[in-house]
């Protein structure tokens, strides 16, 4: 396998520099979503919590956050997140509608209602 192929490389470097400078944004957003990609949920929603204490107004993280939480189950959380992504100025109704860290939101009212204030008019 080569090292593009090896997220475990790539988690390890991330952490080390995460180790030297805890602020790191770039750095805590790369690994939330690498946490995530491999399964490490928890770690994924841990990395997403920072980054939104770091950037409270940042639509992407938010929706990250909210990605994390529907992943964790968390339903009520992850709406909320999303309405605040949202809020912020959050618009990929594509994404949104079909991402898979969102499958468990699927049937809830408030997601299908965020859906359609999402949806492009026309």
């Amino acid at each position: 396998m080569s090292r593009k192929e090896d997220p475990a490389f790539d988690i390890a470097f991330y952490e080390s520099v995460l180790r030297r400078q805890p602020g790191y944004d770039d750095v805590i957003e790369l690994l939330g979503g690498l946490y995530t990609k491999t399964g490490r949920i928890a770690d994924g929603l841990k990395m997403d919590r920072k980054l939104v204490k770091l950037q409270p107004t940042n639509a992407t993280a938010r929706y990250n956050l909210a990605c994390s939480l529907a992943l964790s189950k968390r339903k009520t959380d992850a709406l909320r997140e999303l309405h605040a992504a949202f809020a912020l100025g959050y618009t990929d109704y594509d994404w949104m509608s079909q991402d898979p860290d969102l499958a468990s939101l699927k049937t809830a009212t408030g997601f299908k209602e965020l859906l359609a204030k999402l949806k492009p008019r026309g």
